[in-house]
C-alpha cells in the first residue's frame, strides 16, 4: 500500500522466540541480564533495575535474575519462560520471594494464561503495599530486513489505585501531620506523571520520597519537612532535593564527587550544601527552600520547585554516579 508523500509502509512481522533464544537460561536470561535490555524492561515497568546475580540459588531452586530496584533499594526477582505460563513457575516465584524477601516479583513469559494472570492480580490485591507482582509477555518483531526488536507487554501489575484507596482508608489512624504528608506526596506523584519523566515511589505518610538514579547506594530524595533546618524552627517547614550516598564506600565516592565540586555547583547554579558527617556512613548534596506545607494553596508552586530541581539533579549527577569510582581508584 502506498501513502501520499510517505512512500511504501513496511509490515510488522512476528518472530518466534525460540528462533532467537534456544534455551531460557543460556540465551534469554543472559540476554536480559545485559544492561540495555534490563533497562528496557525497567522503563516498561517504571523501575530502575540493577543486576545483582544470575541464577541465584534459593534452596533447591535457582531464580533466573536477582536485581535491585535502585529507587527503593528493595530486591527484585525475575523469572523467565519462553513458553506459556505454568503452575511450576508460579510456585517457584512465591518460593523465591519468601526465600529472598523480595519486594518485587517479575514473571516474564511468551503467553500468560488467564488463570495465571488472575493469580498475579489476586496477589497484588491481597499483599501489603510494599509487595509488587508483575506479569510481562515478551514478543519479537521485525519490519522487512530490519534488526529484530523486543517488546514487553505488561499483562498484570500492582493496582496502585486500589492500594491507595486501602492506604487512604487506614489514614484515619494517622496523626494530622502524617495525613498532610500523605496528601502532599499523593498530589506530587500525580504532578510528576503529568509534567516529568522523573518517577517517585508510592506515596507514604512521611517527610520524604525516593527517586531512582540508576545505581545501588545512590538515591535522589524529595523532602517536604515541617521543620526548617536553616531557621531551626517549626514555625515554617522546608523543601529539599538531595543526592544521598549510602554505600559501603560512601566516603570515598563522596570524595570523588567533591573533586568536581566547583563544576557541579556551576551547573546547579543555586546554593548547594555538601553534608558529610564523620559519625555517619551516609553523605548527601542538597538544595533547599523554606515552605509552609500547611497552606495547600502553595502546593502547586512547591511541586514545580521539586520537579525543576529533581530534573536538574538528575541531569547533573546521573552520568557522574554511573561512572563514579572511589577516590584514588584507577
Amino acid at each position: 500500500m502506498q501513502t501520499r508523500g510517505h512512500g511504501i509502509l513496511g509490515q510488522l512481522e512476528s518472530i518466534e522466540l525460540r528462533s532467537v533464544w534456544r534455551r531460557e537460561s543460556e540465551h534469554f536470561t543472559s540476554w536480559l541480564a545485559e544492561g540495555a535490555n534490563l533497562s528496557l524492561l525497567g522503563q516498561t515497568l517504571g523501575l530502575s533495575l540493577e543486576l545483582e546475580a544470575q541464577e541465584q540459588e534459593v534452596g533447591p531452586f535457582r531464580a533466573d535474575l536477582l536485581c535491585k530496584d535502585t529507587g527503593s533499594g528493595s530486591w527484585v526477582i525475575i523469572e523467565n519462560q519462553l513458553e506459556r505460563t505454568d503452575h511450576t513457575h508460579l510456585g517457584q516465584l512465591i518460593t523465591y520471594a519468601a526465600g529472598l524477601q523480595a519486594a518485587t516479583i517479575i514473571w516474564i513469559s511468551a503467553r500468560f494464561t488467564e488463570e495465571h494472570r488472575a493469580a498475579l492480580d489476586w496477589l497484588n490485591e491481597i499483599t501489603a503495599e510494599n509487595f509488587n507482582f508483575f506479569g510481562v509477555e515478551i514478543e519479537l518483531w521485525r519490519i522487512g530486513v530490519s534488526p529484530i526488536a523486543p517488546k514487553f507487554n505488561v499483562v498484570s501489575k500492582p493496582n496502585d489505585w486500589s492500594k491507595s484507596v486501602r492506604q487512604g482508608a487506614s489514614s484515619v489512624d494517622l496523626t494530622p501531620n502524617r495525613q498532610l504528608q500523605l496528601a502532599f506526596w499523593t498530589g506530587f506523584q500525580s504532578y510528576l506523571r503529568e509534567h516529568s519523566t522523573v518517577r517517585a515511589s508510592r506515596a507514604q505518610p512521611q517527610g520524604w520520597i525516593p527517586h531512582a538514579i540508576g545505581r545501588t547506594g545512590f538515591t535522589l530524595i524529595s523532602i517536604a519537612s515541617l521543620y526548617d533546618s536553616a531557621a531551626d524552627s517549626y514555625d515554617r517547614g522546608e523543601l529539599r532535593v538531595e543526592l544521598v550516598v549510602n554505600h559501603r564506600e560512601a566516603k570515598a565516592f563522596f570524595a570523588s564527587l567533591e573533586r568536581s565540586r566547583t563544576k557541579i555547583e556551576q551547573e546547579i547554579a543555586v546554593p548547594v550544601t555538601w553534608h558529610n558527617p564523620k559519625s555517619s556512613r551516609q553523605a548527601k548534596v542538597y538544595v533547599r527552600r523554606s515552605a509552609n506545607l500547611h497552606d495547600r494553596r502553595e502546593w502547586p508552586e512547591y511541586y514545580e520547585w521539586l520537579r525543576v530541581h529533581l530534573e536538574l539533579f538528575a541531569k547533573v549527577f546521573t552520568e557522574r554516579v554511573r561512572t563514579l569510582k572511589p577516590a584514588g581508584a584507577s
